[in-house]
């Protein structure tokens, strides 16, 4: 049996008025998703649990089968084992977003979509200035990773940690408000406020936000950090479920958890996260990739990124390109396996309303061998909210797709 997740990241949302009072899902022509649902089952799966933050590092556990109340320990620490960094038990990751805030507002999380090219020479500042300073009992390392999404880790020989019980609020959640407002808050607050305003003078005085300024662009005025957590300890996919599996995406926050669950990770030419990644390629190195997986997993940010935005025609865009690029020609090439399954949902609400994560359930559309249809005609939202097919938690619906 061959197995295919795809999952368009946070393009569950709320009717907007821009699209005639219709959800993205349903405004968008996505003739291969509804073909899933068609000749398979449309429901429901709660993937964040109402005690922790709706985002990626939750949902996506979730996603996969694995309980975030048990699993999840922060989002940086996902991303640093697609990375390569190695955590030690008593080691501490923190994403370190570089971002736009030139009036005491969040006026742009991503540094205006800054380049990985330009991103690196700035975290590597950080490292030069910073890395290896002592801080709280614990020394600094600043690791680049893609565009505006870096780490930094705080590495210590002691379990005491200032970042135990400490709370930081993520950028993305915080569009066009002020930030004096969001900062963290909790006994490692201090440490955490103080280095992102060290960082502000670097990164001002660099030649890249200089070359930046010039060219019309946003410079990253600061660093943002959040996300913190320990290495979480995670059961192989394989002894929980069976089988080998692989990871397609340009984000390393999932690209970690399938890492850490013990799958294989694929880059694929062109994969940006943004709405300019390359679909075809992600289709094409999917198929290519059934022939040595038992499970393909597709990842693609871009209808997250349009809504954080609040480009609800661009995640109108990004949608049917993921049906017709991805989706279609998956749905085409498994039958040449013999018996098989594919799932179709998000990890996460994303309104472009709010331009932010939002908690509730996401609808998934799943068709394959072994899986009686349920009468649904389309996939969208409020189809979702009339098959009475539903999974709450949401980390329960693997098992069930699976037919474990």
């Amino acid at each position: 049996m061959k197995y295919v997740i795809v999952i368009p990241d946070g393009c569950a949302d709320e009717p907007v008025a821009e699209l005639g009072n219709l959800t993205p899902l349903q405004a968008a022509k996505l003739p291969n998703m509804d073909r899933v649902a068609k000749n398979g089952v449309v429901g429901l799966s709660n993937n964040v649990p109402p005690s922790l933050t709706p985002a990626s590092d939750v949902a996506t556990l979730s996603l996969f089968g694995y309980d975030p109340l048990r699993f999840y320990t922060g989002r940086a620490p996902l991303e640093t084992a697609a990375m390569g960094i190695h955590l030690g038990p008593n080691d501490w990751a923190i994403r370190c977003n570089l971002v736009y805030v030139p009036d005491g507002h969040m006026r742009d999380f991503t540094a205006g979509h800054i380049s990985s090219e330009d991103g690196a020479p700035l975290i590597k500042a950080l490292q030069h200035e910073l890395g290896g300073m002592e801080i709280a009992g614990g020394t600094l390392e600043f690791h680049p990773g893609v565009q505006y999404r870096n780490i930094l880790v705080w590495r210590s020989n002691s379990d005491a940690s200032p970042l135990n019980g400490t709370k930081a609020q993520a950028p993305h959640d915080i569009p066009d408000k002020p930030v004096a407002d969001y900062l963290p808050q909790g006994p490692g607050a201090e440490m955490l406020i103080s280095l992102m305003e060290a960082s502000k003078p670097i990164l001002a005085a660099h030649p890249v936000n200089a070359k930046r300024i010039a060219e019309g662009k946003k410079p990253a005025t600061q660093v943002w950090l959040w996300g913190h957590g320990k290495a979480p300890r995670m059961e192989p996919f394989a002894q929980l479920y069976g089988g080998r599996g692989a990871i397609i995406s340009a984000v390393d926050l999932v690209r970690g958890v399938g890492v850490l669950v013990g799958w294989h990770r694929i880059d694929v030419p062109g994969a940006t996260g943004y709405l300019d990644t390359n679909y075809a390629n992600k289709g094409k190195y999917a198929i290519e990739a059934l022939g040595a997986f038992d499970l393909v997993c597709v990842h693609v940010e871009a209808p997250d990124e349009a809504s954080h935005e609040g480009k609800a025609g661009e995640k109108v865009k990004a949608l049917e390109r993921i049906d017709e690029h991805i989706v279609g020609p998956l749905l085409d090439a498994l039958p040449q396996y013999g018996e098989y399954r594919i799932l179709v949902e998000p990890d996460h609400r994303t309104t472009l309303a709010t331009r932010a994560h939002a908690h509730g359930a996401v609808a998934f559309a799943a068709c394959g061998t072994g899986i009686t249809p349920n009468a649904a005609d389309r996939y969208d939202e409020p189809t979702a909210a009339q098959t009475g097919l539903s999974f709450d938690p949401g980390w329960h619906l693997m098992k069930w797709w699976l037919g474990r």
